[in-house]
């Protein structure tokens, strides 16, 4: 049984309370922590009150639907993860309801494994996203306080009348810098939660894979990072060293071939051999 299952949180949401017992309960077998809603509505209700990691929800219910549901799930917290259970398969509603943002589609009756798998992924993506935002934290904090040291402190010492100590202790106890939904890092211009950053005003799709490990990176500058704990800290699973570089490598390779097809010459990500990667001198 893995231990962190025991912090994860799962919502089942169904009408029919014989299912929702089978559910929970194999669930409940492998340590979740797993509650139960009857309706979309009492869902709702309960993720206004607590947070889910995982939510598997009945498409046909009364009053509101599985797909309606997900669509106001994602408007309370864009980050739950939601798998959608229905007996009667529908492209069109599979379509849909994946395009509003579930994360996966089982069709009932389901065996336990099916279930457990389902739920498995559904985890790793949940914990992925919170160590993605533990990232952007991160490097907010550390673009916040470059940029006071930078800007502020500078203010202040221009200030006439005052001692020099007088104006460093007023930089150090000063307000909190407010931080911007868009990050600068080096020649990079970081756009947190739409997968994309851009070089020279020219805007870089990345896949999430590569915008985390960029963003771990950047966390992380000024050391490498091996492929282990790239792998372990982005792909969100541990492998050995020789692995996680077929894994990692990939990843880097086309991250360095969209930066330098938007005219960024110098590799921004560096291969220490034998080691790992860090990110060039230019980020600093």
């Amino acid at each position: 049984m893995d231990n962190l299952n025991e912090m994860t949180h799962v919502l089942v949401v169904d009408d029919e309370t014989a299912i929702r017992y089978s559910v929970s309960k194999t669930l409940q077998r492998v340590g979740y922590q797993v509650q139960e809603a009857a309706s979309g509505e009492d869902a709702l209700d309960m993720m206004n009150r607590q947070t889910f990691d995982v939510v598997l929800t009945d498409i046909r219910m009364p009053g509101l639907d599985g797909v309606e549901l997900v669509r106001r799930i994602k408007d309370i917290d864009a980050d739950t993860i939601v798998v959608l259970m229905t007996a009667y398969p529908s492209l069109g509603t599979a379509v849909e309801a994946l395009r509003l943002g579930a994360h996966d589609y089982l069709i009932k009756p389901s065996n336990s494994q099916d279930i457990r798998q389902c739920v498995a992924r559904g985890v790793e993506r949940a914990r992925n996203l919170k160590r993605r935002r533990t990232l952007l934290d991160a490097i907010r904090s550390n673009l916040s306080e470059l940029s006071r040291s930078d800007t502020e402190v500078t203010k202040l010492m221009a200030i006439p009348g005052t001692r020099d100590d007088e104006k460093l202790a007023m930089a150090d106890n000063g307000a909190e810098s407010t931080v911007n939904t868009v990050m600068n890092l080096g020649p990079l211009t970081i756009y947190p939660g739409r997968y994309q950053i851009s070089v020279n005003d020219q805007n870089i799709d990345l896949t999430p894979t590569e915008f985390d490990l960029l963003l771990y990176l950047a966390a992380h500058r000024g050391r490498v990072v091996s492929c282990h704990e790239l792998v372990r800290e982005v792909r969100g699973y541990a492998v050995d060293e020789a692995e996680a570089r077929e894994v990692i490598r990939p990843h880097v390779s086309n991250l360095r071939r969209k930066l330098k097809l938007s005219g960024q010459d110098e590799d921004l990500i560096v291969n220490v051999r034998g080691i790992g990667y860090r990110l060039s001198e230019q980020i600093d």
